[in-house]
């Protein structure tokens, strides 16, 4: 393959530090002061070097789990990042200059899912009440949610189809891009394999021999889904690696799920889990807490404000290897029902390395909000 060489002017990224009010004292102690990285196309210098201060519409890019904002502004081989792609839109004409706003939303857990939940922080307040002003009042942005917009892949499209759901006071259009939905499938399926590595963490080590399987499901609230104490044992021996496992890795994102959708500030950890951790046997009431969140679930009760976006924008690989195609499948198909406008697409492709689907979506979100 050749040297990639730029196409027309680059643009400029700005890196910025943020010091939040929201995020302070967050229950996973994460850091407050966050750094903001906000790229500015060739357009914005040009206007301001002739003093017609022109204005912009903006992105905000929800980066998937284990993600940081920054993290798509690195250099990358054989691909654009995330900036160098936008520049070569823009040069190419398939879409007008916008800015693109990258946020640090990481926390412990691995990241998050854009909402608010008094396990992790309140990271939907986080965007919504103080990223979008901040942003707005620093740049020559066109402030206002007809001109604002965000995009993000797998928990980063979970948070723009939520943010549109639920927050369609501040954007104006979305891209979901292979983005959690229908759990059943996406999440309940992965649970076993959390449920096995859990147990190296137990208080007791195992013998080989009688088991009371009982006494030691309903021992320290496991059959309510609380925590008796391997989650804290795995979280702290994670928290003291720099390679996870790929076990590892899924434990931590199931956590961090759990911490999302089923908090409760009476538990060890500030969360329960869905499954008891002894038996594996599902808890009702926790999964539905979950359900509760299930972008497939809360169409028909955010209807009016999907129909409020002025763009909706879906697509997922049909190859994806945690199963999500079924679910924008069935969001689509509810979308529809619900008369709520989109644009669903699928591709020949699993869940890894699609950001060359941002060829679609950025200039779908530019022609939604353009002024």
């Amino acid at each position: 393959m050749a040297l990639k060489r730029p196409q027309g002017p680059a643009g400029r990224l700005v890196v910025l530090e943020h010091d939040s009010r929201v995020l302070r004292n967050n229950p996973l102690g994460d850091p407050h002061l966050r750094k903001l990285g906000v790229w500015l196309p060739p357009q914005y210098d040009e206007a301001a070097g002739r003093g017609r201060g022109r204005r912009f519409p903006v992105l905000y890019d929800m980066v998937g789990f284990t993600g940081s904002g920054l993290a798509h502004t690195n250099w990358r081989p054989f691909a654009d990042n995330v900036p160098d792609r936008a520049a070569r839109l823009i040069h190419d004409r398939k879409m007008g200059p916008v800015i693109v706003v990258f946020p640090d939303c990481f926390t412990a857990l691995g990241g998050n899912q854009y909402i608010n939940s008094s396990a992790i922080g309140n990271y939907a307040d986080y965007l919504t009440r103080e990223l979008i002003p901040f942003v707005d009042r620093e740049f020559r942005t066109l402030a206002s949610r007809d001109h604002r917009g965000c995009f993000g892949k797998s928990s980063g499209g979970y948070g723009a189809i939520i943010h549109g759901m639920k927050y369609p006071q501040h954007w104006g259009a979305i891209a979901d891009h292979s983005g959690d939905s229908y759990f059943d499938f996406v999440y309940w399926h992965d649970w076993p394999n959390t449920l096995n590595e859990l147990p190296k963490y137990r208080s007791r080590k195992r013998r080989p021999g009688r088991y009371d399987a009982l006494r030691e499901s309903e021992r320290e609230g496991l059959a309510q889904g609380f925590d008796d104490g391997r989650v804290r044992r795995f979280l702290d021996h994670v928290w003291h690696k720099e390679k996870l496992s790929l076990a590892e890795s899924h434990a931590i994102m199931n956590l961090c799920m759990a911490a999302s959708y089923d908090p409760d500030k009476r538990a060890p950890l500030g969360f329960r889990l869905p499954f008891n951790a002894e038996t594996g046997e599902p808890i009702a009431a926790r999964w539905e807490n979950w359900r509760k969140h299930d972008p497939i679930n809360l169409v028909q009760s955010y209807r009016s404000n999907l129909k409020s976006l002025k763009g909706v924008y879906i697509d997922c690989g049909w190859r994806d290897q945690y199963h999500i195609h079924y679910g924008t499948r069935i969001l689509s198909r509810r979308l529809s029902q619900a008369g709520v406008r989109h644009t669903y697409e699928e591709f020949d492709d699993n869940h890894s390395d699609v950001d060359y689907r941002m060829d679609v979506s950025l200039p779908f979100l530019y022609r939604a909000l353009k002024p």
